[in-house]
């Protein structure tokens, strides 16, 4: 299954400034989270991939990559991707501390 474009993800265009994404991130992250959707895997799934394209998109070396070699910037042998390691953790984090 091929990913959808990070930019579609979020429903923004590549001109969008950080704060545009922000917004947007934040708008899909509320009207997907799990703790809203109760039960809903197909909600959970957005959320994730709302997650992981914000996560992409809001590191400026990450969607500099992306931009130019799209989902294969980050498959094996790639530039690095946004793995889900310690970066992860805290981003998440961060999330949360923003709804709460």
């Amino acid at each position: 299954m091929s990913k959808r474009d990070y930019y579609e993800v979020l429903g923004v265009s590549k001109t969008v400034t950080e704060s545009e994404l922000k917004v947007a991130f934040r708008k899909l992250a509320m009207v997907h989270h799990p703790d809203r959707n109760p039960g809903d895997k197909e909600a959970e799934i957005k959320f994730k991939e709302v997650n992981e394209a914000y996560q992409c998109l809001s590191d400026g070396q990450k969607r500099a990559a992306y931009d130019r070699f799209g989902h294969a910037a980050f498959s094996q042998g790639g530039a690095g991707g946004p793995g889900f390691g310690n970066e992860f953790g805290d981003f998440m984090s961060d999330i949360f501390e923003n709804f709460f």
